[in-house]
């Protein structure tokens, strides 16, 4: 089976799948050593991976470039972010072709207006209902593999009202949208809420000190989503450590203190370097060799 189909699999099997966000090849590898069922590539790392904010600035070929990278690293499936599908009907067609030649198990696409912005910033504008829906509607037909899960994300809840949200989550489902992805539900009350009132398998997305309340995943769970993704979790880690070391480094003028055990023959076996090392003798017959000092 392919990534799509494991992924299918995986949500046939009961259970949320948790998906913390990679934003490269290293955040992947280290998500899928941790143990984690699937990776989420974040769109918002993969903009600050180009020195971007998530302002709508990538485009869709650095997008799936950069979700094959990821999704070839890893044997679990990853799911990717897809923005607005970077345009009409058309742009839809060809961005799931796209991301389903990289290997990716599924996309999510939003309802914002192009150029888009982080669910979790203000001032946020979407499309009208049935310009989305026919996004949708060409996205689905788009798939080759009908296990590529298409999630719908709508953007509605800040300016239009959770009721507006659900509605449209609904009218993607019924377009054939295989999960919902209703972004940024305000209070606790409403994350319970979603599960509910949406007819298909739900997303959460917990963006840390975003819009939404932070949940525990064993909670969420019991309230009936299907799959949680952490897109920031190790983006936000990795950006204060390295404030840390990069302090330490300058006002102590030494190397900072770091983990013992990161040795760069460490590192480069998480990293694969046993898949690796075999290959240098494979096609070579037995001969002498000079070490190095």
């Amino acid at each position: 089976m392919n990534a799509a189909d494991r992924f299918a699999e995986r949500l046939k099997s009961g259970g949320m799948v948790v998906a913390p966000g990679a934003y490269d090849c290293i955040t992947a590898r280290l998500i899928a050593q941790a143990g984690f069922d699937a990776v989420y590539m974040t769109g918002a790392g993969t903009a600050a991976t180009l020195g971007f904010p998530d302002y709508g600035l990538v485009t869709m070929s650095e997008m799936t470039e950069n979700a094959g990278r990821i999704a070839d690293a890893v044997d679990v499936p990853v799911i990717a972010d897809a923005d607005t599908a970077f345009g009409n009907e058309l742009n839809a067609t060809r961005t799931v072709r796209e991301y389903e030649k990289k290997g990716v198990a599924g996309i999510h696409i939003e309802d914002q207006e192009f150029p888009k912005r982080c669910g979790h910033l203000d001032n946020k504008v979407v499309i009208p209902l049935d310009d989305y829906i026919a996004k949708i509607r060409a996205a689905v037909a788009a798939k080759r593999n009908p296990n590529f899960t298409i999630i719908a994300r709508t953007d509605s809840r800040a300016g239009m009202g959770l009721e507006e949200a659900v509605r449209r989550c609904n009218a993607a489902l019924e377009a054939g949208a295989g999960m919902a992805f209703l972004e940024a539900p305000q209070t606790l009350d409403e994350i319970a809420a979603v599960p509910k009132l949406v007819k298909g398998p739900c997303l959460l997305n917990l963006a840390w000190a975003g819009k939404t309340p932070q949940v525990d995943l064993a909670e969420a769970d019991r309230m009936g989503y299907r799959l949680a993704i952490l897109p920031g979790v190790l983006m936000a880690a990795v950006i204060s450590r390295c404030d840390e070391v990069l302090a330490e480094l300058r006002d102590a003028g030494r190397h900072p203190q770091l983990d013992a055990r990161m040795s760069p023959g460490e590192m480069f076996r998480r990293m694969g370097s046993a898949d690796w090392d075999p290959l240098r003798d494979r096609f070579r017959p037995p001969s002498p060799r000079i070490a190095a000092e």
